[in-house]
Formats: C-alpha cells, structure tokens, sequence
C-alpha cells in the first residue's frame, strides 16, 4: 500500500471549443506533437520520435484543427511542418497552463493529506 508522501497528483488538461459539440480536445498528447514538430520541423520526424505512425499523428493534429476551428500546422511536403501563430500561442498557453494547473494540485494534495 503506498504512504501518504508517495502518492501525487496527475492532472489532464484538454483544451476544447466550447461551440463543437464533439468536443474533440487538444490535450498532452497533441501538444507533445507540436513541440516535436517545433523541434523537429517535419510532423513526420515529431511522430517518430513519439513511437507514433505518421498517419496517426496526421489525424490527431487534423481533429484538433477542426475542432478548434484553425490551423496548427504550415504543411510544406517534403520540406516539413512549422507551427502557424495561433498553433505557437496554443501550444504555449497549453503548457503553462498545464504546468500552473499540476503545480497547483500537487500542492492542494499535499495541503489535504497533512
């Protein structure tokens, strides 16, 4: 049985557009993939890294586009992927956000198990 100091919080953020009744989300997994392409600058290089198919990794960021209701990606074939402007600004609010947001349960877990 795990001891009160072992156990930590693991928060999952998923970003949605509140107006798509499907609610498909960017969640870690979508922003882990975007900062590998940022990294990378090919999807398909980001993908791999991931242990991810290519077309895999296409149709999450494709669900995400349309569900958000913009572009994440600049797709130029063979050259790569780059982040649009609103792709960057996602993915940096994500991760802050997501970072805020395990900083803050950690804590109130903490506080809570005391």
């Amino acid at each position: 049985m795990a001891q009160a100091d072992q156990i930590t919080a693991l928060v999952k953020l998923t970003l949605v557009n509140a107006e798509d009744e499907g609610h498909s989300g960017f969640g870690h997994g979508a922003a882990l993939l975007l900062k590998n392409v940022q990294d990378t600058g090919s999807l398909n290089a980001a993908a791999k890294s991931m242990g991810m198919a290519y077309t895999k990794a296409w149709k999450l960021i494709k669900a995400c586009e349309e569900s958000l209701g913009f572009d994440l990606l600049i797709r130029d074939g063979a050259r790569g992927s780059t982040l649009t402007v609103e792709g960057e600004h996602l993915l940096e609010a994500y991760l802050v956000t997501e970072a805020e947001v395990s900083s803050y349960a950690e804590e109130r877990l903490k506080a809570n198990l005391a």
